[in-house]
């Protein structure tokens, strides 16, 4: 049990700060490539590996961080780790309609300026 309650915490920090990362670094120069990889990388397993499993916006982190949580005994879990965080930071039910939308969003946004900042330094270099 003690292993799962590790785990939990694990996922927790590494899921969270990804997310972090995601939508925040494109700010630094040295941290823009990286950022636009681990975009792009989410945005394929949100598409490509959702499709295969047959559910869009699919991450395996939460796959398996949820099967820790099983394990620990949590039920009704929802379908997203966005909506699980929301929720366990700030003990309301917040709708997961909402969290799904300024998921997207936030994505999409965080996409867009890595993907221009990114083209721009490398057209600066060259």
């Amino acid at each position: 049990m003690m292993w799962y309650r590790l785990l939990d915490i694990f996922f927790v920090l590494f899921h969270s700060s990804l997310v972090l990362f995601n939508l925040l670094g494109w700010i630094w120069k040295k941290t823009r490539l990286a950022n636009l990889i681990t975009l792009a990388v989410t945005g394929a397993s949100w598409l490509f590996l959702g499709l295969l499993v047959g559910t869009l916006g699919y991450c395996p982190l939460t796959d398996w961080h949820f099967s820790v949580l099983s394990r620990l005994g949590e039920t009704g879990l929802p379908n997203s780790y966005m909506k699980y965080l929301v929720d366990r930071l700030t003990g309301l039910d917040v709708s997961p309609q909402l969290v799904d939308s300024v998921t997207l969003w936030t994505f999409v946004a965080a996409l867009s300026i890595s993907l221009v900042l990114n083209i721009r330094d490398k057209r600066r270099r060259a």
